[in-house]
């Protein structure tokens, strides 16, 4: 017992380092965009870097926060394979829990990090590819017909967890799914508060006036 323990305690603390990687922060500034967190929203995801008008960076942001969730689940998994299925699970639901957590409240920015959007789909798809491939779709299909990124984001986490028993994944990865689209509503309340009044801004047009405020 004291050994899963461990092993849960160092995946644990692994996933949360590894996404506290604050990937957008590092390309602005290296990429001589300046600091992401005084353009826009504020906000650190690849959303926001796209402000600057910097694709590339957007993009090392978008690879890098997916990228992130993605080790902490390889490494969970390359850590449990003497174990059963079962604990495997669990150990990759641990890791991949605590790399969004990571992300969301990065210690190296003082716990005040991103959405959490590319990090949902990169463990997702690393946890379960399935779920993350379906997922995925459905952010696509939505962002088409509405052209909300932020509702396409929400939506997909909602239905995360039913693609989870869809495709016959196991029990902890349900969890998971559902404690990061959980928070992801968390994160998003503002934007479901714009949903609601008309005033989130589509993708490709401009910024609201709440977002601006920053």
């Amino acid at each position: 017992m004291s050994d899963d323990l461990m092993l849960l305690g160092a995946v644990a603390l692994g996933g949360y380092l590894l996404g506290s990687i604050p990937f957008g922060v590092i390309a602005t500034k290296l990429g001589g965009a300046g600091d992401v967190r005084s353009i826009g929203s504020g906000n650190i995801g690849a959303t926001n870097v796209l402000r600057t008008g910097r694709k590339d960076l957007a993009l090392i942001t978008l690879v890098g926060d997916g990228g992130k969730g993605a080790l902490a689940v390889l490494a969970a998994w390359l850590l449990t394979q003497d174990t059963t299925l079962d604990r495997q699970a669990v150990m990759v639901a641990v890791a991949a829990g605590a790399a969004f957590v990571g992300h969301l409240f990065p210690v190296w920015l003082r716990f005040k990090g991103g959405k959490g959007v590319a990090t949902f789909f990169g463990t997702l798809l690393a946890a379960a590819w399935p779920v993350g491939l379906a997922a995925g779709a459905t952010w696509l299909l939505v962002a088409f017909l509405f052209r909300m990124s932020s509702l396409a984001a929400l939506v997909a986490a909602a239905l995360a967890p039913v693609y989870v028993f869809v495709f016959g994944r196991p029990t902890p990865i349900a969890w998971l799914a559902l404690f990061m689209g959980v928070l992801i509503y968390i994160r998003h309340t503002p934007n479901i508060r714009r949903i609601f009044k008309g005033e989130e801004p589509r993708i490709g047009g401009g910024k609201s006036k709440e977002e601006a405020k920053g």
